[in-house]
């Protein structure tokens, strides 16, 4: 960062009194700019015993296989946001959406969060972000494929917890090793 979004002028990096990290701060107006990490929100669609993949149509990983999600916005929530991810991608309609696994990614300043949903309507196909959407069995699934390790974490732990048809929260965070 160079310039203040607020007044323009030159920025800083320091850290601010009474902070204990380093913060762009504006020489002119003062004002202390914080960057703090992205909130991915998506759902795991399930149906049966499928769950619905879209296969990427940008950058980054396109042509690979992923869980519809994205960035949240400003003014919603992280259920409305994967919500309107997974329209945007699918075209799909949900309901049930329960909070199934959270992914805190500190090495790239992102936190993942994955609503386990069932799709209501089987009237679904690609958005303009997926080349194809699918449903897919466990044994389907395209492992080789996947675009995030985050993805595959959350498939596993949705196909281990499927037989007893108890899906706990999950809470984890991923370093560069894994």
């Amino acid at each position: 960062m160079k310039f203040c979004s607020i007044c323009g002028s030159a920025v800083t990096l320091k850290i601010p009194h009474g902070d204990d990290r380093q913060r762009y701060v504006c020489d002119e107006c003062n004002t202390i700019h914080y960057q703090n990490p992205k909130i991915i929100t998506g759902c795991l669609p399930v149906y049966e015993n499928k769950v619905l993949l879209c296969k990427r149509a940008i950058e980054p990983r396109s042509g690979l296989w992923t869980l519809p999600a994205g960035f949240m916005e400003n003014g919603e929530s992280m259920e409305q946001g994967a919500a309107r991810e997974s329209w945007e991608e699918a075209r799909l309609t949900l309901k049930n959406h329960t909070l199934y696994q959270v992914f805190s990614l500190p090495h790239i300043s992102q936190v993942y969060v994955f609503y386990l949903s069932e799709i209501a309507s089987l009237d679904f196909g690609p958005g303009p972000e997926s080349l194809e959407v699918e449903l897919f069995t466990e044994a389907e699934i395209p492992w080789d494929k996947l675009a995030f390790p985050v993805v595959r974490s959350t498939l596993k732990d949705y196909f281990a917890d499927f037989p007893n048809k108890e899906f706990p929260i999950r809470n984890s965070t991923v370093t560069t090793n894994d």
